[in-house]
């Protein structure tokens, strides 16, 4: 029997972030290791290691567990960082940098990161630069692989993180997903535990190279690592 996937996963504590770890329940083939500023409150049956430690030390332990893989769910919003530029860009773009460095110094192979539908450097929304800023500096840092997922309108429950429009779009998503076809089949609003088991099957990919995948291939890579993996 090979060895489980060992992943560190920063960005527990969000939508995506506790899909990642519930979607990890009774897989033997993966060993998840989640980095924290606070403490996480676990799902049932959830079988993992959670690291509370300070953002500026997460490179000391990413380098201590050695994982085959590094997964970023970690986000912020423009209301939560005070409507600041340099609070947002402190943890959107800041510390997913600085972590993912950590991570390449420390050896790791690859490198999943969940980033946002229209993601451009050149884009004059703010929130789309930043990603697509992000997306570009991942790209340089040198992992053998590097996938970026770009998610249309996430749909789930918040924990602790009322998001009014978000909210809005979910019950406004099944009167409009019947027309999303054809060049609009990216926008398709999409649920975040499939986005979740869409990362983790990403993480399980060994070819190399650098990879963006939107709703199609999100959902692909979700069907595949529901059908993979030892069960216990």
């Amino acid at each position: 029997m090979s060895d489980p996937l060992r992943i560190a996963l920063i960005g527990s504590t969000g939508l995506v972030g506790r899909k990642i770890i519930e979607s990890c329940i009774g897989r033997s083939d993966v060993r998840l290791i989640a980095l924290a500023r606070r403490e996480v409150s676990l799902p049932n049956g959830a079988r993992m290691e959670l690291v509370v430690a300070e953002p500026a030390n997460w490179g000391a332990v990413i380098d201590a567990v050695r994982p085959d893989a590094l997964i970023c769910a970690l986000g912020t919003t423009w209301k939560r960082a005070g409507k600041d530029e340099a609070a947002f860009r402190s943890v959107d773009q800041n510390l997913v940098i600085e972590t993912a460095l950590a991570a390449h110094r420390a050896k790791v192979r690859q490198m999943v990161s969940v980033s946002a539908l229209g993601a451009d450097a050149r884009s004059k929304n703010f929130y789309l630069r930043v990603k697509g800023e992000v997306e570009k500096e991942l790209s340089s840092i040198g992992f053998k692989r590097l996938d970026i997922l770009r998610p249309g309108l996430l749909r789930g429950a918040r924990v602790d993180d009322r998001r009014p429009l978000e909210s809005l779009g979910q019950v406004l998503a099944p009167l409009i997903q019947p027309f999303m076809i054809g060049k609009w089949k990216p926008y398709h609003p999409i649920s975040a535990e499939v986005v979740a088991r869409a990362v983790l099957g990403l993480a399980a990919r060994k070819a190399p190279g650098r990879f963006t995948h939107e709703y199609e291939g999100i959902c692909r890579a979700a069907r595949e690592w529901s059908k993979s993996g030892a069960q216990p």
